[in-house]
């Protein structure tokens, strides 16, 4: 049985698909034109913020209310910079400065750089508390371990974004930081003794007015024991509509990902999801092509013909996104932008620990610098820069620098590289040492032949008792690894 022109259409109002290019293709043009709700912009599509704002020109060109999202959280996760690693810290850094004035100026300026590359909706603040401290896909993109302290930056955060006409999406509802599971993967699931805690900043998130809430792929037994929170209407409509009041758009977290697709494939569970609450179906991550864009609206459509989805949801869900479309389209003003802010909050979230009574630092001559380098997960990523050892030498000429990642890290390689340094002070980058075991045993072997070298952590500082000086940056952003390199250099603090 075909499917009706104004089903399909309805279906497309629902939808955000990815796609390949630094301009819109002729596919996705076409649909725009036939009412395709918005597009998510991934790293593949940006080259600098005057092409950005050019291709989202051509997008509106198509469909003028059409919503453009990205994930834009500052920190490890940015696309706007990607090419060459974000001006602001992420949002761990932001906990440690814990100044919720800094937090919602660094949104503002982060909303006024988005708006101006016409992008409308960011898939930021990570509401996630990260009380886990192994959780493989948060991390330093939450703003603590903290409940309290992670509500409160969520708000500010939110109040910076949506002050500047770009809406904020709180993820990954209903908190993806208790778990040790990465959902790009597998479902993890949220514990039963953790899960209010988890929700405070979902909570304070829409008394702040948030216009959006991404779903997580994560299984929360206490509500629903079967489906993970983006398939449940327990979770999505009878946790976040019913109990918590929210109103504005529900988007879901990349659909294709392994934690909800096998078993329905990606048009089912797209279909699912709509049933189950969700106003929008973000797709594209990894699957970017016409084909499976075309698929979930056919896949929706069907549902409705066949009674999985009730065409009064499909409706209330594509109302939902012409709400926030309509709310972009008119809101907020564009803030004067302080493109220093990132800078002063990276220095203001350094943390230095000295274990030497002899003078380490500053350093005043070239130094060998060693960088170990994790596989990141996939929400990051993995071209951005990242470092100490570029703006070391900004400062210091000839500092020397060598990254090494796992495969890397032998023993005679470890060797070489403590013989080059004879004669050069030693820093050793790190990124969320405790996580991985070859980094634990290259930091241990390099530290027993030089006891004086430096560690900078720019992951989550486990501890601190490492190295001569142990410096955590909380984060691993251009600007974090600016202001490690300027406590490197400098007797200020």
């Amino acid at each position: 049985m075909p499917l009706s022109g104004d089903l399909l259409r309805l279906a497309d109002a629902v939808l955000f698909p990815g796609f390949t290019g630094h301009m819109p293709p002729d596919w996705l043009r076409r649909r725009l034109g036939d009412g395709l709700a918005g597009v998510v912009l991934f790293s593949r599509n940006i080259a600098d913020p005057a092409q950005v704002a050019r291709l989202t020109a051509a997008l509106r060109a198509e469909n003028p209310s059409v919503l453009v999202g990205t994930d834009e959280e500052s920190g490890e996760v940015t696309r706007l910079e990607v090419a060459t690693g974000s001006s602001r810290p992420g949002g761990y850094a932001l906990g440690v400065v814990d100044d919720v004035a800094l937090t919602e100026a660094l949104a503002r300026d982060l909303g006024g750089d988005l708006a101006a590359a016409g992008i409308t909706l960011d898939f930021a603040p990570s509401a996630d508390v990260n009380s886990n401290p192994d959780n493989p896909v948060i991390g330093l993109r939450a703003f603590g371990a903290d409940p309290v302290l992670v509500s409160r930056h969520t708000r500010a955060f939110v109040r910076g974004l949506q002050s500047a006409g770009v809406a904020a999406c709180a993820k990954h509802f209903p908190g993806h930081g208790d778990t040790s599971v990465d959902s790009h993967h597998g479902v993890p699931v949220v514990s039963d003794d953790g899960i209010e805690d988890a929700l405070l900043p979902f909570r304070e998130a829409i008394k702040e007015g948030v216009k959006a809430v991404m779903t997580g792929h994560l299984l929360v037994p206490s509500y629903d024991a079967e489906l993970p929170a983006t398939l449940s209407p327990k979770v999505l409509t009878g946790l976040l509509r019913e109990e918590l009041g929210f109103q504005g758009m529900i988007i879901t977290d990349g659909i294709e990902m392994a934690a909800v697709a096998g078993e329905h494939g990606i048009g089912g569970v797209s279909a699912r999801a709509i049933a189950a609450g969700a106003d929008a179906i973000c797709v594209g991550g990894e699957r970017a092509d016409e084909a499976t864009a075309a698929g979930i609206r056919d896949a929706i459509a069907t549902a409705v013909t066949q009674g999985l989805l009730p065409e009064e949801r499909l409706a209330d869900a594509a109302r939902r996104v012409r709400e926030l479309a309509s709310w972009a389209a008119s809101s907020g003003s564009r803030p004067s932008r302080d493109h220093s802010i990132g800078l002063v909050a990276a220095r203001r979230a350094i943390r230095v620990t000295r274990r030497s009574a002899a003078p380490v630092l500053p350093l005043t001559s070239p130094a060998y610098v060693v960088e170990l380098a994790p596989e990141m997960n996939l929400a990051i990523d993995r071209n951005t820069p990242w470092g100490v050892g570029e703006p070391l030498a900004r400062l210091l000429p000839d500092t020397v620098v060598t990254r090494l990642a796992v495969g890397d890290s032998t023993g005679s390689a470890l060797e070489r590289l403590v013989k080059e340094s004879v004669g050069r002070p030693l820093v050793i980058v790190v990124r969320d040492v405790h996580r991985y075991a070859w980094q634990k045993q290259a930091l241990r072997h390099l530290l027993s032949a030089r006891p004086d070298a430096v560690v900078v952590e720019m992951g989550l500082p486990a501890r601190s008792d490492l190295g001569a000086v142990h410096i955590a940056t909380y984060g691993s952003a251009r600007v974090c690894g600016q202001a490690a390199a300027e406590v490197l250099t400098s007797s200020h603090e």
